[in-house]
């Protein structure tokens, strides 16, 4: 019996290793897939390899595109402030179009394995207001990837899996600990040093902190002192 293989999208940070955590206790062959797309939290590519290999991923592949060409974006670009303070729409933050590209390059990866299952960790409870975080994006996605590829036309339909897309952050801390996912190793905070310590302030971290708390978890992350 084949077991079946899928490519999981990550970022070193809580959410995606969580579902990286799921993945795998689904008996799925995991192939773990991050981006050096010029972040200026460079610490989640360590976190990111690092949690692919504790949890045992079948190949860790790291792609690098530079997103800081275009800019726009407070993760890629140093002249934009990383926000510290609660704000309203949609947050500087965002990158553009960051997970249509993420998503394409792991469609591609996938139908190269043959794998049929993508998943990424998008959430539209704490999802700070991210529109490529929202189920009817993944919808829409899956149904252009289905029209996109190969193996989708010659009957090997691809499914978008979302396990954290209605969660909390403190349901997916539960779940992630109920998995045995040590959160000591993810980096989450937008403005890391090159240790991983986080900043404790920036969007990431509050939903991180708020998380735990409401989880009744004990926070283990790493701050900056």
């Amino acid at each position: 019996m084949t077991t079946k293989k899928a490519v999981i999208l990550v970022s070193g940070g809580l959410d995606s290793t969580t579902v990286l955590a799921i993945a795998k206790s689904q008996g799925y062959a995991c192939y773990t897939l991050s981006f050096d797309y010029g972040q200026r939290h460079r610490a989640e590519l360590q976190a990111a390899e690092r949690t692919s290999q504790l949890m045992g991923a079948e190949e860790h592949k790291v792609v690098s595109l530079d997103l800081g060409t275009i800019g726009g974006s407070a993760l890629t670009d140093t002249s934009i402030d990383v926000p510290e303070d609660e704000s309203e729409g949609i947050p500087v933050t965002y990158v553009p179009a960051r997970n249509t590209v993420f998503l394409s390059i792991a469609l591609g990866w996938a139908e190269v394995l043959g794998a049929q299952d993508i998943f990424i960790g998008v959430n539209a409870v704490d999802y700070s207001g991210y529109p490529d975080c929202r189920g009817e994006y993944i919808q829409a996605f899956e149904t252009m990837a289905n029209l996109a590829t190969k193996a989708a036309v010659e009957g090997q339909q691809v499914r978008i899996q979302t396990p954290l897309l209605e969660l909390t952050k403190a349901e997916i801390i539960q779940q992630g600990t109920t998995l045995g996912v040590d959160y000591r190793s993810t980096v989450s905070c937008y403005q890391a040093d090159e240790q991983g310590h986080a900043c404790g302030v920036c969007d990431s971290c509050r939903l991180r902190r708020q998380g735990f708390t409401d989880a009744g978890v004990d926070d283990a992350t790493l701050y900056q002192a």
